[in-house]
């Protein structure tokens, strides 16, 4: 089952439940996890990955492996 046709059966699911306590619940949980993700997408990154990301964009750069914004500009006018 994809994930798509999982919310919608929780959702139907979710509209047959009469106790309002289950509700809040439910509330609750939702809120916590959300709340886990967003921290966890906002995670400041170590000092280790920030170097790692400047060794590869020095070493993108040293082995002309970029793009300039004028290059991707006439690649896109070519895509019409």
């Amino acid at each position: 089952m994809d994930l798509q046709t999982r919310k919608i059966n929780f959702i139907q699911e979710i509209l047959r439940v009469k106790n309002e306590n289950i509700i809040e619940k439910l509330e609750k949980i939702l809120r916590q996890e959300r709340k886990k993700v967003i921290e966890k997408e906002l995670s400041p990154m170590t000092i280790n990955e920030f170097n790692a990301l400047i060794d590869n964009a020095e070493s993108d750069s040293e082995n002309d492996r970029m793009y300039n914004a004028g290059e991707i500009l006439n690649d896109i006018d070519t895509w019409k």
